[in-house]
């Protein structure tokens, strides 16, 4: 534990699975700052996850260890709950692979910073860390809106995207061995949106595809059939996708973790709303796009991992499989929703996908490494 004369930092207890468990007051603590945070950079709060959804994400399973540690206030009692807690660290230790790296973030509540809180927090998340042999430490941040090309921007090593050289977060990452490695653009998509454009782009698809490949879209569950496919999907995206000059290495999926995946995210109340293409001449998924919906119905939404195949590339499949999805999600839920997405900023192909469909930039999030040796 470490301390100060106005407040300590300590270990939470582990996270329960039920959210009404006394023992979840460091993670309510951490979706009050969360909120309060998202507000205050973007006016709204589509990316504050609340409780009931928080938990579950913050459950270890045979695919990571996930730990909390809270700065309390001083006058906090010996069973402290939410409003004690002025900071919270949340480290993320991978078990299937990259098990020399380890996930940090840290997160001080609005009107307490520059006390050393978060500095705190850090270092107590990076002992845990190197406890546990995690020699590349990993984080994120967020910055809007991205900065202009100049002295007042720090540009990515990749060569495409910028944050703000004087933000807190960057000072606080750089000061603390941090490198920039990546900066990714958050985009977000008004839907219903120009769906005779769409109609158009979706035909397009089609025509470059041809006969060779069809779609196959699920919610929530996929056939076993298709499990192992999918997991060769997942697995590259953990090599096809840009990295930057991150240390780490392949993700190993198999169908079992595929399944589990999606268990997941019925268990922080997502549905998950899946668009694959198949080459139909070899039987195997040669691109897929996943779109994460919450439960109950709010009036956003989140595209996550899209992926073509390196040797199915050339033939619009990253079009034609997320112009399905948006068809289907829109007939769904229809009227006005916000969906967003991530996508690093040197993955111009992707990007020139998102913009057509009538993405439009809303921030950008810095991609932070240190390595210990």
């Amino acid at each position: 534990m470490s301390s100060t004369t106005t407040w300590r930092v300590e270990d939470a207890p582990r996270t329960p699975s039920d959210p009404a468990h006394p023992d979840a007051w460091a993670v309510q603590a951490l979706c009050d700052i969360d909120q309060a945070r998202q507000h205050a950079l973007h006016g709204w709060t589509d990316l504050w996850a609340p409780l009931v959804v928080r938990v579950p994400i913050l459950l270890s399973d045979d695919y990571g260890t996930k730990l909390v540690a809270v700065a309390l206030a001083p006058d906090a009692p010996a069973s402290p709950g939410a409003d004690d807690v002025l900071g919270v660290g949340v480290v993320v230790l991978p078990h299937a692979d990259n098990t020399h790296v380890a996930h940090v973030d840290v997160a001080v509540r609005p009107g307490h910073e520059g006390q050393g809180i978060g500095t705190a927090l850090l270092r107590h998340v990076e002992e845990v860390a190197a406890a546990h042999d995690r020699t590349s430490l990993l984080a994120w941040t967020t910055h809007a809106p991205e900065p202009p090309p100049g002295p007042g921007a720090l540009e990515a090593p990749t060569g495409e995207g910028r944050v703000p050289a004087d933000a807190h977060a960057v000072r606080f990452a750089q000061r603390h061995g941090y490198v920039l490695e990546q900066v990714a653009r958050h985009s977000v998509l008004t839907l219903p949106g120009d769906e005779d454009a769409r109609a158009a782009l979706l035909a397009d698809a089609r025509a470059a595809a041809g006969p060779d490949y069809r779609t196959h879209t699920w919610w929530d569950t996929v056939p076993d059939a298709w499990l192992p496919a999918l997991a060769v999907l997942w697995t590259r995206m953990s090599t096809d996708a840009p990295n930057a000059g991150y240390d780490t290495e392949e993700e190993r999926w198999d169908a079992e973790r595929v399944r589990h995946h999606l268990l997941t995210r019925a268990q922080r109340h997502q549905r998950v709303l899946l668009t694959a293409a198949e080459h139909v001449p070899t039987g195997t998924l040669a691109a897929f796009t996943v779109l994460e919906v919450p439960v109950p119905d709010v009036p956003f939404g989140f595209q996550e991992d899209t992926l073509v195949l390196r040797e199915h590339r050339g033939r619009r499949l990253g079009m034609l499989v997320k112009a399905v999805n948006l068809d289907a999600y829109t007939a769904w839920r229809p009227g006005e929703r916000r969906l967003h997405t991530w996508n690093a900023q040197e993955n111009a192909h992707m990007l020139a996908i998102n913009v057509a469909l009538g993405y439009a930039p809303q921030a950008v999030s810095a991609g932070w490494q240190r390595r210990t040796t």
